[in-house]
């Protein structure tokens, strides 16, 4: 991949880990020529999310890096009594100065985890919040069919853990979640990553986003996304003309990749879009993207109106063409609460903690 060169492009699904990466983190971005980034930070086991991390970039970049916010769900989980309702962290991460909030609630991990359905009472007063100040969402619902197969399970999925049995929700129950809610509030504004994995269902994609105006999709891989659209390639051809106002560029970068590993992983999605070759995934990607003997893929030479469209044009009308300007001392308030309920979960000294290194970067700046 060390030969593409990337047209100018935002990422609009990038993932910073750990305060210890931040820094390092914009060097990704600069190898593949994203001039703007997507944070999607996300709850997380060991602490409620990875807001501070994404804080501290924010901070650092204002007008590179869009904070799209991970929600706290410490009181739920670990009974902290003190953590607020979804509702309100969605007003007062909007205070913040968050460009848009990122939800993993739907995954099957984490649907299990959590045990609450995204059409009920837990989520109800935060999707009415979300649509009333019309925040963006980030939300990832179900994952590749083959992951409840144990038959197609791939070996990465499987080292990951990502394999559903019994005990997990169906796809079918979790896109009936999810869309029972866009029908409840239809103003909501969300982007659904890996094309809602229905890359192997073209016909009801677009059903789907005919039905749901507001909804959008993006590219961010699993490389099962790009096996299945090369197998209808006239038809994914005419699908990304027909929505190329719907669909955003994403790679699911991680700050823990290394550059040449990033690059790979643009590329392929890159190629794909704007490309007309044959090709398959390259060695050097990482392991989550399989090995290069899994598939082929077809690139689609998007017409440049339509490539454009979705390398920045529709990112921009859902986010603004500037992230929001980040309210600081409301941020280093939040990075020492979060500090604050990581030394309960984890029992550790609160200076070891992301949430009191990111509000110390943050005063710093």
């Amino acid at each position: 991949m060390e030969d593409i060169r990337f047209l100018s492009l935002i990422d609009g699904h990038a993932h910073v880990l750990s305060v210890a990466e931040a820094m390092g983190f914009p060097k990704l971005m600069d190898a593949i020529n994203a001039v703007q980034v997507g944070l999607a930070c996300q709850s997380d086991l060991c602490v409620p999310n990875n807001n501070p991390a994404g804080l501290v970039l924010k901070a650092r970049y204002p007008e590179r890096f869009y904070f799209l916010a991970g929600l706290d769900h410490s009181a739920h989980l670990y009974g902290l009594k003190e953590t607020a309702s979804l509702s309100y962290q969605a007003r007062w991460l909007s205070e913040i100065g968050a460009d848009g909030i990122k939800i993993l609630a739907s995954k099957p991990t984490e649907r299990k985890r959590l045990g609450v359905p995204l059409d009920g009472f837990y989520f109800s007063g935060f999707f009415k919040t979300c649509e009333t100040l019309r925040i963006p969402l980030l939300w990832h619902v179900a994952d590749p069919e083959e992951f409840w197969d144990p038959k197609k399970l791939p070996q990465w999925a499987r080292e990951k853990n990502w394999g559903y049995d019994s005990s997990f929700l169906p796809k079918e129950s979790l896109y009936a979640e999810a869309e029972n809610v866009l029908r409840t509030y239809p103003g909501l504004r969300v982007i659904f990553p890996h094309l809602y994995f229905l890359s192997a269902d073209l016909d009801r994609a677009e059903k789907f986003l005919t039905e749901f105006p507001n909804a959008n999709f993006d590219l961010a891989p699993g490389v099962e996304l790009y096996y299945n659209l090369s197998r209808t390639k006239e038809k994914a051809q005419e699908f990304f003309c027909r929505f190329s106002d719907r669909i955003l560029f994403g790679t699911d970068i991680g700050s823990g990749l290394s550059i040449k590993e990033a690059r790979a992983r643009a590329g392929i999605i890159y190629r794909f879009l704007s490309g007309s070759e044959t090709f398959r995934v390259p060695e050097e990607v990482d392991f989550l993207l399989g090995s290069p003997e899994d598939g082929i893929i077809h690139g689609l030479a998007l017409p440049e109106e339509v490539l454009n469209a979705i390398l920045q044009d529709n990112f921009h009308r859902i986010f603004g063409k500037s992230p929001r300007r980040l309210n600081i001392e409301f941020a280093i308030e939040e990075c020492q609460r979060i500090a604050g309920v990581e030394t309960e979960i984890k029992s550790c000294p609160i200076e070891e903690t992301e949430g009191m290194q990111a509000a110390t970067q943050i005063e710093k700046n």
